[in-house]
């Protein structure tokens, strides 16, 4: 299981979010020394397959695979053991493909880990997609609970299905931080910094917001690989990430 970070630079998930190998390439070998992990995504899986986790490993670098399966649970079980099969030890599924889901990933995962005598691979929960907000959680979905309710609901059965942690928005996980416990990984999918425009992101946190909150990784996108300087822009998040965790400690130390 992948460790809690320890560096401001180790929380920092950048999303390669682009149309071919060649630019993520490019990103890959230019920013490795200024984030933590690359978060491999749907447009460069469909267009490359597990090329992209080969060229992640090629240059030394780490991958958060952000597969969102949601399926039944057979069909995901098996999509999970060929990833570890793959060497892809963090990776995501959605919660809301209920408990058997989520079970049985944790199991089959874990069972395939062991069998190569591999470390497990780290499994978080998607629990609600950061384009929703609360009209599209009651007029289309018809759940009649507030988003963090409903957000805090699903990181529960996460917790008790064995999953390792969840992504969730920072404001959410005040709640899952309190209610859930230290160990539980919280990661932040949509995170902007008050320099850059959120783009079809509703629920958006800065990285500011997301260390008060209890986050340990955050996912960075469009604020690092469309900024005129991609290395200046990562130093920046760095910095109010590391001034976040100072004030959080001093805040800490205080009660």
């Amino acid at each position: 299981m992948i460790e809690k970070p320890l560096t401001a630079k180790d929380r920092i998930i950048l999303a390669l979010d682009v149309d071919n190998l060649k630019e993520a390439e490019e990103l890959v070998k230019e920013l490795k020394d200024y984030v933590g992990y690359f978060k491999v995504g749907l447009p460069l899986i469909v267009n490359y397959g597990f090329e992209a986790f080969r060229l992640l490993e090629e240059h030394g670098a780490k991958c958060y695979y952000d597969c969102k399966f949601h399926d039944i649970p057979h069909t995901v079980q098996k999509a999970c053991i060929s990833l570890v099969k793959n060497n892809v030890n963090f990776f995501n599924v959605h919660i809301q493909g209920g408990s058997k889901m989520t079970s049985a990933v944790v199991r089959a995962s874990r069972a395939a880990a062991k069998s190569m005598g591999i470390e497990p691979p780290t499994i978080l929960g998607v629990t609600l997609l950061s384009s929703f907000g609360q009209k599209t959680l009651t007029t289309e979905l018809c759940v009649d609970k507030n988003i963090e309710d409903f957000v805090l609901q699903l990181a529960k059965v996460a917790k008790e299905t064995g999953l390792d942690g969840v992504v969730a928005s920072a404001e959410e996980a005040k709640r899952i931080r309190k209610e859930i416990g230290e160990d539980f990984i919280i990661l932040c999918p949509a995170t902007r910094p008050t320099w850059s425009s959120v783009n079809d992101q509703v629920r958006v946190d800065t990285p500011r917001d997301a260390i008060m909150s209890g986050v340990d990784f955050m996912v960075v996108g469009r604020p690092i690989t469309t900024a005129d300087d991609p290395i200046v822009a990562a130093n920046l998040i760095i910095d109010e990430i590391e001034t976040a965790l100072e004030d959080k400690k001093s805040v800490c130390h205080t009660w």
